[in-house]
């Protein structure tokens, strides 16, 4: 890397003195939201973080950990633990989702990739299939990315090509569903004009059809996967246009929650169901909304429903819809390609580093944080260690996971003398906080908490510093809200709980016997994220970071 033009010497911090063993502590799905029962964080008893906010106001803030902070087309995108470390470790905003995409078909890229490769092999004696969202409302797929894939797809050897639509109407208006049939059916024809098989086979509401989250309701995946899989739907027409005008025409119909439908041959046939052989795409590029459907495509080993028949098909994501599981293992966009991390930088500065977490957080704390990279920058100078995170149950029954362990591990490696920098991760408000359990959230954010303690006091003892945060909310709002704030109720009057990350800001707070008295946090970097945390760290290490880098959030006042 040496040759690109850079210098991998960091200049010294002017005022700020090298040699202090610095803490990183990552509290996973830890946000800041206005305190009431639905509050895990404020429910539990957390002395240590509470300790952090109210002691010293001048080394407490909240940065932002979701949409354009963290590379995500809108703010009204939340954040994810793989965007957040990339940011957190990158110290610059790197596009994520939809742009990532864009720029995929701008450049051609995406037809390059292994993803694509591994589908194209389906293309010369079997189908093509695209499931996703019609929609150009730009938060879960565009229509326009849709049109340059049946494009590009066609263009490099696709002969027979079946799209599986679910109709939108939350995203953008209800009624517009007809229009993208119109537009979508138009450009098939252009292709059928060209000698190509290209069709529209299937259709639902997105809220009704295939797209559920967080594993609430697996009879819409169901629904989906009879009508895309097995061809099999309770409706059945000649064309989507036909279906969406028949289906709309109902009483109290809209398009989020149109049935499922099939389209048929004049013999009655479905005309695109999946069999083996085929490749299979989903357009999509937001994941939380894919990942069940992923699953029932990937997984040989599945019990959520009863698939009927499991064909042998070649599977891509539009993206990795899911860092964690490593799932879908196939996909035509990858992760940005983060270079010069944060890391890197300090391990070539000599910053001896240890980076701990358990088995789901992990890749988290090395990999996303070193910009998608596995393995070691210096393996004399850095140590990763994973503690094997609970299997065969659900993080609500031992809510405290290995938050304890962790702790330990970083606090031996602080007291060992052999680091600079201990990095760690706790997973338990967002581990916890997703299975939608108030009582082992409020347990899980107390044992984070006490888990900070153990840190805290080795870095005390040492005559160190550290840095406190967060990479996206969760804990801290565990409810539904309408627009007013008040908690959403079911048909039933119980309260609808929320299972997933959030758009609050998170915490950053500094501190330590090693701290420079003159260092504080500035007041002049109008909405700061979590990518202006890497010069932060850089800063706190003795160095300045380099000039592409997000400002640091910390000043020193002079004396």
């Amino acid at each position: 890397m040496g040759s690109t033009g850079f210098s991998w010497t960091l200049p010294d911090h002017p005022k700020l003195p090298k040699g202090k063993p610095l803490a990183v502590v990552v509290l996973d799905g830890w946000g800041e939201a206005n305190p009431d029962e639905y509050n895990c964080i404020h429910v539990a008893q957390t002395p240590v973080m509470d300790s952090l906010k109210n002691g010293a106001p001048e080394k407490w803030r909240l940065v932002k950990a979701h949409g354009t902070a963290v590379g995500l087309p809108s703010d009204d995108d939340m954040g994810n633990s793989e965007v957040g470390h990339n940011a957190l470790g990158a110290g610059r905003i790197f596009a994520q989702g939809a742009k990532l995409v864009d720029q995929a078909l701008a450049s051609g890229k995406i037809y390059e990739g292994d993803g694509f490769n591994y589908i194209k092999e389906s293309f010369e004696n079997a189908t093509l299939h695209l499931i996703g969202l019609l929609s150009d409302g730009g938060v879960h797929s565009r229509l326009d990315q849709l049109q340059l894939l049946l494009k590009g797809a066609s263009e490099r050897g696709a002969k027979r090509i079946r799209v599986h639509i679910l109709t939108d109407g939350r995203d953008v208006l209800d009624g517009s569903s007809v229009g993208f049939v119109e537009t979508l059916e138009n450009d098939l024809s252009q292709l059928r004009e060209k000698g190509i098989d290209a069709r529209i086979a299937s259709g639902g509401g997105r809220m009704y059809v295939t797209m559920d989250r967080y594993e609430n309701d697996w009879d819409v995946v169901k629904r989906g996967w009879d009508a895309q899989v097995l061809g099999e739907a309770p409706y059945k027409f000649k064309s989507a246009l036909e279906a969406v005008k028949t289906l709309r025409a109902e009483p109290n119909a809209n398009d989020q929650y149109l049935p499922p439908f099939v389209i048929v041959d004049d013999s009655g046939n479905a005309v695109g169901p999946v069999l083996d052989g085929d490749a299979v795409v989903t357009i999509n590029f937001r994941a939380d909304r894919m990942v069940m459907l992923a699953k029932a495509l990937e997984y040989a080993d599945f019990d959520k429903f009863d698939r009927v028949r499991v064909p042998k098909i070649r599977y891509a994501g539009m993206l990795q819809y899911d860092g964690e599981l490593k799932l879908p293992s196939r996909y035509l966009v990858s992760p940005p390609e983060i270079e010069r991390t944060s890391g890197e930088y300090l391990v070539k500065n000599g910053i001896r580093t240890f980076a701990c977490s358990e088995t789901v957080k992990f890749g988290h704390v090395t990999f996303f944080w070193n910009g998608n990279r596995s393995g070691y920058f210096d393996e004399t100078k850095e140590e990763y260690v994973e503690i094997p995170s609970d299997s065969g149950i659900t993080f609500n029954v031992a809510p405290k996971m290995k938050a304890l362990e962790i702790a330990e591990k970083a606090r031996d490696a602080i007291l060992s003398g052999k680091f600079d920098q201990v990095r760690v991760n706790l997973p338990n408000g967002d581990m916890v906080g997703h299975t939608g359990d108030i009582k082992a959230t409020v347990v899980a954010c107390k044992a984070a908490d006490e888990a900070v303690k153990i840190i805290l006091d080795a870095v005390e003892q040492v005559g160190g510093i550290y840095l406190v945060t967060a990479d996206h909310g969760n804990a801290e709002d565990m409810v539904k809200r309408n627009k007013s704030g008040k908690p959403l109720l079911d048909k039933s009057g119980g309260i609808q709980i929320l299972t997933s990350h959030t758009l609050q800001p998170v915490p950053v707070a500094i501190g330590g016997p090693g701290l420079h008295p003159g260092v504080k946090f500035r007041t002049d970097i109008q909405t700061p994220g979590l990518a202006n945390v890497a010069a932060t760290v850089m800063n706190l290490h003795g160095f300045e970071a380099p000039a592409d880098y997000e400002p640091t959030l910390i000043e020193v006042a002079e004396n």
